[in-house]
């Protein structure tokens, strides 16, 4: 099964409304929109950066659908579906497949640390739950498990549906090494903002972003200097992205992309507890990151 997915994929934050207790979906839909009208190559609801680990099934269910039916095929969407139990993310995939999603991709949960034999189980159940394309998820910052090329790529090639890595630890040599394991036909996609510039130069198949929120138009043109082989203006532009980028992934995604989008004009809530909002200082900050990429 080809992989479906390819350049800027953005990563929507969940809006609230004022108080957090029910899910914006109007401001969702003119989120989507905007990044799909800069021009992203898809759409990644649910991952982290929606906040997908602090939302009920019924909300999970509610951004998931709304999602997939608001982008209405203009562009792919891949869904997190990424749950504590293996029942759980089964239950996730097969509603996002339901939905009408592209690809889901799986991120694993775990209260005790997984054994690869646990992994593969895991991963296998969930890619054989469903007939759409599953993008498996490697980030241990955030989950304290860490896969290994070797693994994640033996996984593409044991299982069908498995057809995308996401790798987001933040090392480039894991990325050169998917490339020589899968002899160039395993498509990977990064996950770490600061290394997407070398991420397209060691072959990644896109970038997964939340960035898109906050300055969609800027993100979109530095793939699209890069495809067009404009690497001098690529570079130019990724040099003004950098700093903001890195703000970004210093703290949780979802208080900073709240934050940056608040400071544009746009109230997409507050995270979610025990998560909170940005201190006013580096909320000051970003805004005016922002600001400089914008001009």
């Amino acid at each position: 099964m080809p992989a479906t997915v390819s350049g800027i994929v953005a990563y929507p934050v969940t809006p609230f409304s004022g108080d957090g207790e029910k899910i914006d979906v109007a401001a969702l839909r003119i989120l989507i929109d905007r990044m799909i009208d800069a021009g992203v190559d898809a759409l990644a609801p649910l991952g982290s950066t929606g906040e997908s680990a602090y939302l009920d099934d019924d909300e999970w269910t509610l951004v998931a659908s709304e999602s997939i039916g608001h982008t209405a095929g203009r562009v792919p969407t891949v869904v997190g579906v990424s749950e504590l139990t293996t029942a759980g993310t089964v239950k996730r995939a097969r509603i996002a497949e339901s939905c009408g999603a592209t690809a889901i991709m799986v991120l694993p949960i775990s209260y005790w640390k997984l054994s690869e034999r646990e992994l593969r189980q895991h991963f296998t159940a969930v890619a054989e739950s469903v007939g759409i394309p599953v993008m498996v998820y490697n980030n241990p910052g955030t989950t304290g498990i860490d896969m290994s090329p070797e693994f994640l790529v033996g996984l593409v090639d044991a299982v069908d549906n498995i057809t995308m890595i996401k790798e987001s630890t933040g090392d480039i040599g894991r990325m050169h090494r998917i490339v020589e394991l899968g002899g160039g036909g395993v498509p990977f996609f990064n996950g770490s903002n600061p290394l997407a510039r070398s991420a397209f130069q060691a072959g990644a198949a896109g970038w997964c972003t939340a960035a898109p929120c906050l300055v969609p138009d800027q993100i979109v043109q530095f793939w699209k200097l890069l495809r067009a082989n404009e690497i001098d203006r690529a570079d130019e532009l990724f040099t003004r992205l950098d700093p903001l980028l890195r703000l970004l992934v210093s703290r949780g995604l979802p208080a900073t992309v709240k934050a940056g989008l608040r400071g544009l004009g746009f109230e997409a809530g507050d995270p979610r507890l025990p998560m909170l909002p940005l201190e006013t200082d580096v909320a000051e900050e970003l805004e005016i990151l922002i600001a400089a990429v914008r001009d």
